[in-house]
């Protein structure tokens, strides 16, 4: 007899909105825009000032296509329904005008200048401490995977969230790819350096490009995803296409965007907001409640695109069950912010 033991983020199956009735809800909201999703926790590590744009949030809504992805054969991709929510999944006319991404600016209504980010072609580097380094163009690497859908949970440091159909494949596969040796215990990984259509790396504050790191234990668990594709289609350019990060256990600062570079190293990174600000962002940030950030609590989080309704943050996002033995043995380190 199979017995068949529900993870904490899981509803039933009757209870997850079809997938008919989110995508005519999402043609029907497609004009409305964040403004109801405006937080006040502003500042930096992603809580940029807020720039009242309505023409440019207008022009990216839901139905913008990037022209210049070849890769639309590969969309929608089949869901993976082990990973379900307890939401509804936030509307894309909202996720797709409300977006940190610093290198366009530090506010949240970059959708617009991130489309003048050439997405093709794309390589990605793996290097550092592997077996198999390499080159690839993006499309090639697609190749070599298998595509699925999941629907996360997306937490930002700022106490804000939502509910998103990533498509991807699983980092894991990626690991594989590169085989790193036994000495490697850490994925460095990095975003591309294009001043000159991304306005603000052109800031010399910051220090470019982004990047972010994981323990290889991290890359290999289930839940760390690499994001090729959102809504059923190809990822938008304000998401981080061609290739970003999705850790939903952790604040989204960890989940980078637009990643060119993958090096294994025995020595654990300095990522972008823990270089600029180490007394309020560390290397692990993972979710906890009782944690505040040192200028908010993070006790509750509001969901976009619910009229500003707030719900308790739960530890690891809600996906403890899967993530938690990673800490093990770690209590003594700064894990949760």
């Amino acid at each position: 007899m199979l017995i068949k033991i529900k993870r904490g983020w899981e509803i039933s199956e009757n209870s997850i909105t079809p997938e008919s009735v989110f995508f005519n809800r999402r043609r029907f909201l497609g004009g409305a825009i964040a403004a109801a999703a405006s937080v006040g926790a502003l500042g930096l590590g992603g809580c940029g000032e807020e720039e009242d744009n309505s023409a440019q949030a207008n022009a990216q809504g839901s139905g913008n296509l990037n022209s210049q992805d070849p890769s639309t054969q590969y969309y929608p991709a089949p869901r993976n329904k082990v990973y379900s929510l307890d939401r509804e999944v936030t509307p894309e006319s909202i996720t797709s005008t409300y977006n940190n991404f610093y290198e366009f600016g530090s506010h949240k209504r970059i959708s617009a200048a991130a489309q003048a980010l050439p997405i093709r072609p794309w390589e990605v580097t793996i290097d550092g401490m592997v077996n198999n380094p390499m080159t690839t163009d993006i499309d090639d690497l697609l190749k070599k995977v298998t595509l699925e859908e999941r629907l996360y949970r997306h937490r930002c440091v700022e106490a804000w969230a939502m509910a998103v159909p990533w498509t991807g494949f699983p980092l894991k596969e990626l690991v594989a790819l590169a085989d790193p040796l036994s000495s490697a215990q850490y994925v460095r990984m990095e975003t591309f350096l294009n001043p000159d259509v991304a306005r603000g790396q052109r800031q010399g504050w910051y220090p470019w490009p982004y990047d972010e790191g994981l323990t290889l234990a991290e890359a290999n668990n289930d839940m760390a995803f690499m994001v090729t594709g959102v809504y059923g289609k190809p990822l938008l350019k304000q998401f981080g296409a061609p290739l970003r990060l999705a850790v939903p256990w952790k604040y989204g600062f960890k989940s980078i965007k637009s990643i060119v570079r993958f090096t294994f190293t025995d020595k654990r990174p300095v990522s972008f907001w823990e270089e600029v600000l180490p007394e309020e962002y560390g290397f692990w940030a993972n979710v906890n409640p009782t944690v505040p950030h040192p200028r908010w609590s993070q006790a509750s989080e509001e969901l976009l695109g619910t009229g500003g309704r707030r719900v308790p943050t739960q530890l690891f996002n809600g996906y403890g069950e899967e993530v938690a033995l990673l800490y093990k043995g770690l209590e003594g380190q700064r894990l949760y912010m």
